[in-house]
């Protein structure tokens, strides 16, 4: 049998009435319920002027009704969901950027998105939830604008663009990802095979629907294993428990900032844990301490796999296997999904244990940014994609990720991988968080500090931890500004930042 190469297939390959989507409080929505709602909207879409390779910005809070949209509304269009804390002015270089024809917000929505759209004259599709659907349904109503001209009707094809997301611009001004039907189900494939995901799984989203982690790993793959989704409003340390209680869930993927947060409350919500039969807990999307790692397995009493993702890959690229095959703390896996290799800067493929930039070539990954030649030239090397990040592949195929390039700490002359020294930190009994970045430097160029979060009721010097340090590190990779912080600041998706750090803590000269 073929494997679906596009979302309306991969809906359709499913039995009818098993649950897809379920919610706080809500009916679940079957797998039959969630193939009539894409032709529905498909049909809508179509009959407003829209349809495939059209982009339809979407700005949703997270929940089943976002869920639903990203599959309903890619499955004969193109989704290109938003952040909904985006500023007006964010909101209008995003929309400008990718000539979206229509915009989707909830009913009653009139902020920065939708005042961003009418300076566009980008017309609104509102999203309306009848009290009596289950998670996940809604209807679109139109306002303003209409047909300009005929849309290309029906599903979309494999080849046709399905999600459409910006990269992060933390150096740069953002780059367009544009991802296929086939590019995504590819994707969602390989996670299916990682996880070993099967109907009766049970998967809880906390992650942001507007990212390629919460929309891949946590939706499209157990989507494509027939399996559920309990869609959460968003992740909240203070409800997180509430909703393992309720989803029973068999599973969770989140970021190592949100297992931190819940590692923290674990302690006041034992009767929840107990009665927990998670099967593994997965993270990606930063680099995940080992000593977290550490104590997630004792608390869930299942292993935990650190996995390798990003945009330009429709998410995943590398993982740890589940047992009995082993995982290593500190390294993201082998290859899960597409090729795996390392290349020098005049893009030599190295042996095993030397070091270099990772690259990857596969059916998920994106054939090219968006107008974009220059980054096209430099991100692409004999077909494969440079993605920027700087590793070591083992004789057994375990990559170990030693840094991003971007984020590499130029001391002098002397390079230091940031994630080295955030683990030599976190081993200090007192450290709950750390983040080591570069701070300029009149003479070296960059100096090495650390922004640190001490664990509740505990207290450390900077002299100590730089002892600490001192006793497992180079000297020269010892920070020599240490900052106590309440909270570290976070991107959108809850990864720590190491670019322009020192600029957001008043550091930078």
């Amino acid at each position: 049998m073929d494997l679906p190469c596009t979302l309306a297939d991969l809906i359709a390959a499913q039995p009818t009435g098993s649950t897809a989507l379920a919610a706080p409080g809500r009916a679940p929505l079957i797998f039959g319920a969630l193939g009539r709602l894409a032709d529905e909207t498909v049909s809508s879409l179509n009959a407003f002027g829209i349809g495939r390779n059209d982009r339809v910005a979407v700005v949703l809070p997270n929940g089943p009704e976002m869920a639903a949209a990203f599959l309903a509304v890619g499955a004969g269009a193109t989704v290109a969901p938003l952040n909904p804390a985006y500023r007006e002015e964010e909101f209008h270089f995003y929309l400008e950027d990718l000539s979206a024809r229509a915009l989707i917000v909830e009913e009653s929505e009139d902020g920065p998105a939708v005042a961003a759209a009418a300076r566009l004259g980008i017309p609104l599709l509102r999203l309306v939830v009848e009290e009596e659907r289950p998670a996940g349904g809604f209807s679109l109503l139109a306002e303003g604008g209409g047909a300009e001209r005929p849309p290309v009707k029906g599903y979309a094809g494999a080849a046709d663009t399905a999600l459409v997301l910006h990269t992060s611009g933390t150096t740069s001004r953002p780059k367009i990802v544009p991802l296929s039907q086939a590019n995504i189900c590819a994707s969602a494939e390989h996670i299916v095979q990682t996880l070993r995901l099967e109907p009766a799984d049970r998967g809880l989203n906390i992650m942001p629907l507007f990212h390629i982690h919460g929309l891949i790993a946590n939706l499209l793959a157990p989507m494509r294993a027939g399996t559920s989704v309990y869609c959460t409003p968003g992740f909240d340390a203070f409800r997180v428990f509430e909703w393992f209680a309720d989803a029973r869930p068999t599973w969770y993927s989140a970021v190592p900032t949100m297992h931190q947060a819940i590692l923290a409350r674990a302690r006041r919500n034992t009767e929840v844990v107990d009665a927990l039969q998670l099967r593994f807990v997965r993270s990606s999307s930063s680099s995940l301490p080992p000593q977290v790692m550490r104590e997630l397995e004792t608390l869930f009493r299942c292993p935990v796999i650190e996995s390798y993702g990003m945009t330009e890959a429709a998410h995943q690229m590398a993982s740890n296997p589940l047992p009995p095959a082993e995982r290593r703390a500190g390294s993201v896996g082998v290859a899960a999904g597409p090729e795996v290799a390392v290349m020098d800067e005049a893009g030599r493929s190295l042996a095993a244990g030397e070091t270099g930039e990772v690259v990857i070539r596969g059916p998920n990954v994106m054939a090219a940014y968006e107008n974009n030649p220059e980054a096209n030239e430099s991100a692409f090397t004999d077909g494969w994609f440079r993605t920027g990040d700087q590793g070591i592949i083992d004789e057994a195929g375990y990559l170990t990720i030693t840094g991003r390039l971007k984020e590499i700490i130029n001391r002098g002359g002397e390079k230091i991988s940031p994630r080295e020294v955030d683990e030599a930190l976190m081993d200090h009994e007192a450290v709950q968080q750390v983040v080591t970045f570069a701070l300029p430097h009149r003479t070296l160029g960059e100096e090495v500090a650390a922004a640190i979060v001490l664990a509740d009721g505990a207290d450390a010097s900077d002299s100590e931890l730089r002892a600490f340090a001192g006793a497992r590190l180079a000297d020269f990779k010892v920070p020599r500004r240490i900052v106590f912080v309440d909270e570290i600041p976070k991107g959108a998706t809850g990864k720590l930042q190491r670019i322009g750090l020192a600029e957001k803590l008043g550091l930078a000269p």
